[in-house]
């Protein structure tokens, strides 16, 4: 399946706006060349590059095709105990038992499971505007992360059709030994603040000149970056889950004079 074919086909970013993301990128190339570095540009995943939760796209995947041990510990479907645990009031614990499940597993299994779920989901809704940006960075010399708070490995398959490498993925993970995944927490939790201290231990402090998020659960990864933030949403029914906390966002940028954009 072609590229073409998974992305959608929203209104692009205003000329406005590629204005300012223009003379962003020139300037921060200009001052990563001074201080001998590579300029940085992050993104969160879900709502921010594709109109899905791909995470959990992911899990939903692993529950209908794939056996793990961890299902047999619960009492309940899966989904349902995710969910009553992810809304418990502190999300973090559920986000990594989305990878503790995979514990046992080859990596490399895990990965084609992922990429078979976003085969499968024909097609992968990429926001075009996104992508074209993406490109644009890349092309112009800049190292573009995705930062998520879904399993990092659920991800990786999206990202890698926006050109981003594995190694550019930032989320939930723990720790691989001998090729087998671990139930051990690797690094910190990529939620909310976690976000941020994640992008700056991978990038050794160097601030993203340019961040974008969908959600507050961004927020932290937005105040970093040093010349664009650029906060995004798509249409959301009131009452939905993600409605509230976009429009949150929304508000914040317009305080705070960042960038805005709604894909539909």
């Amino acid at each position: 399946m072609s590229l073409d074919s998974k992305i959608m086909k929203p209104k692009s970013f205003t000329p406005e706006i590629w204005t300012a993301i223009e003379k962003a990128t020139d300037m921060a190339l200009e001052e990563a060349k001074t201080l001998k570095q590579v300029p940085v540009a992050a993104f969160d995943a879900d709502g921010t590059l594709w109109n899905t939760d791909l995470g959990e796209s992911f899990f939903k995947y692993q529950i209908k095709n794939c056996k793990l041990k961890a299902f047999e510990s619960i009492n309940e479907d899966p989904w349902t105990y995710y969910r009553r645990w992810k809304e418990s009031g502190d999300p973090r614990p559920a986000y990594l038992w989305l990878a503790q499940i995979n514990e046992g597993h080859d990596i490399e299994e895990i990965r084609s499971w992922a990429r078979t779920n976003v085969d499968q989901m024909s097609p992968l809704p990429i926001f075009e505007p996104q992508h074209d940006l993406i490109k644009y960075l890349i092309d112009r010399g800049v190292e573009v992360f995705v930062v998520t708070a879904s399993v990092k490995w659920s991800v990786e398959a999206g990202a890698k059709l926006l050109g981003i490498r594995e190694a550019n993925v930032i989320g939930v993970a723990t720790e691989i030994l001998a090729g087998k995944v671990t139930a051990k927490q690797q690094g910190m939790i990529t939620y909310r603040e976690g976000k941020a201290s994640a992008l700056l231990e991978k990038t050794a402090g160097i601030k993203p000149f340019l961040c974008s998020g969908n959600t507050t659960g961004d927020l932290n990864l937005l105040k970093l970056a040093t010349k664009v933030a650029l906060a995004v949403h798509s249409e959301q029914p009131e009452g939905s889950e993600l409605y509230k906390t976009e429009l949150a966002l929304q508000n914040e940028a317009k305080a705070n004079n960042w960038l805005r954009f709604k894909f539909v």
